[in-house]
């Protein structure tokens, strides 16, 4: 991948849209790292990063988003959350180990939650059922139904080199006045645009940058390109986080656990990083907290 973990915004001046792209590979492989998910599994959650790297790229404020996966099947949840600042983080939990692939096959009969958070406003959420066969149908699906703008969505995985990427085609909200309402023409032009960012190979997205992947897909169309934003995993982990959760355990547990252990210990879900305390510093914690 020639322009590693980054996501390219761009606008479509003449038809009124806008798309996005993202390409990532060390920000995935550090969000797997350790887990030893099966093949099936890394994929669905490399798609789901990078389909949260372009809804995550649609907010005009400050915010994250969280997009769930919950259903019936081998994997009982799948997580990804990103920020306005593309900082990401995953994680699927399975009830058993699968060689299955798919969407429909790991998660079964489901629903799909995304949550958005702006920092300043309250929190909203949006619920559909896991009814299309690929993730990138059931977001298009999202879409029209929660917030009814038109949008297609197209995912790929390279599970060899473990990398992802993804693209994303939406009408801008208010295009109504500047095609003088005429929805027939906007239905159109987004048409065009789709059937255009379907010609996408898997080869191509992984081994061109941002700005020869569009002139091949689009050089009739003017499209303005904007700067890249840098993807990264962040997991947002720390002892003092850890600390705080373990100052809520009631001191006699504390106590009698440390005494059958020697230590109290506890484990990102998220990155894997084992955070281990004596009593000498919980005391000193809480000693902390007191004052």
């Amino acid at each position: 991948m020639t322009s590693p973990d980054v996501l390219n915004r761009y606008l479509f001046d003449d038809l009124h849209a806008r798309g996005e792209l993202v390409q990532l590979s060390k920000s995935y492989q550090q969000s797997i790292d350790k887990h030893n998910y099966p093949q099936g599994v890394r994929i669905l959650l490399g798609e789901l990063m990078a389909a949260a790297c372009l809804l995550t790229a649609t907010l005009k404020f400050e915010g994250d988003i969280t997009v769930q996966l919950q259903g019936d099947g081998p994997v009982a949840y799948m997580s990804m959350n990103g920020n306005n600042n593309q900082e990401m983080r995953g994680i699927a939990r399975l009830t058993e180990n699968t060689k299955l692939l798919g969407l429909k096959a790991l998660i079964g009969k489901g629903n799909m939650i995304i949550t958005i958070r702006p920092k300043n406003a309250e929190a909203y959420q949006g619920i559909v059922a896991l009814e299309k066969e690929t993730l990138a149908e059931c977001l298009a699906h999202y879409f029209d139904v929660s917030e009814q703008i038109p949008t297609k969505i197209w995912l790929f995985s390279d599970d060899e080199n473990q990398q992802v990427a993804g693209s994303l085609i939406q009408l801008l909200p208010g295009s109504d006045e500047a095609d003088g309402g005429d929805k027939e023409k906007q239905q159109s032009d987004f048409d065009h645009l789709c059937q255009l960012t379907n010609t996408i190979k898997a080869d191509e997205i992984f081994s061109l940058d941002a700005q020869s992947l569009l002139y091949r897909l689009y050089h009739q169309e003017q499209v303005r390109l904007f700067d890249p934003q840098a993807v990264s995993f962040v997991c947002g982990c720390s002892s003092d986080k850890c600390l705080s959760a373990m100052a809520q355990i009631e001191a006699s547990e504390v106590k009698s656990i440390i005494e059958e252990q020697g230590n109290l210990s506890m484990t990102c879900e998220y990155c894997l990083t084992t955070y281990a305390f004596d009593e000498h510093q919980l005391s000193s914690y809480m000693d902390e907290v007191k004052h």
